[in-house]
């Protein structure tokens, strides 16, 4: 990583094909969470970054982390945008790796600009997997966190009792005490 930083941009060119001839051998988190913002975030800054969405797409585990991880590198020039694109991608993925990396980039939004996270969140807080949630909004003051948190424990709750409840003159899902 500090080889491709302080580069001539062939040498970094080089570095970046390199990394990418190589994702089928990245095998965890952390040779993800130290290099693709680095290298693939870096190296696509000024030029295609469609690329963020093909990986996000991937099969394989580390290159949709890859996708989101890499995103770091516009997230401090406060850059949002692929960040929410490659998080809306993958907000239905099945693995907690991924979970995990997608909260965490919205964190990082959201501190630098809690107006987009939440606006984010609004859209799809209440189908976004526990984990990923709880990661985005960790360093929210307490009562917001908590109607975050509960935001996907209502729907369900509507949901699953069926609207019929809801016209028999019950107040989210939640039917009157006798």
């Amino acid at each position: 990583m500090r080889q491709y930083s302080g580069a001539e941009p062939a040498h970094r060119e080089a570095i970046y094909r390199l990394y990418m001839s190589r994702t089928a051998r990245i095998n965890n988190w952390d040779l993800v969470d130290c290099s693709a913002e680095h290298i693939v975030g870096a190296h696509l800054r000024d030029g295609k970054r469609s690329l963020l969405l093909r990986l996000a797409k991937s099969k394989v585990l580390w290159e949709r982390r890859i996708a989101i991880m890499a995103t770091f590198h516009y997230v401090k020039h406060a850059d949002f945008d692929d960040t929410l694109r490659v998080a809306r991608l993958l907000r239905d993925d099945p693995h907690d790796l991924i979970h995990k990396a997608v909260g965490w980039m919205l964190r990082e939004v959201g501190k630098r600009s809690r107006a987009v996270e939440e606006e984010f969140l609004q859209q799809h807080a209440q189908r976004m997997p526990r984990t990923m949630l709880r990661y985005a909004i960790e360093r929210f003051p307490r009562g917001l966190r908590r109607r975050y948190r509960l935001m996907p424990a209502e729907v369900a709750r509507v949901v699953a009792l069926g609207a019929s409840n809801l016209t028999r003159g019950s107040s989210c899902g939640r039917t009157r005490p006798s």
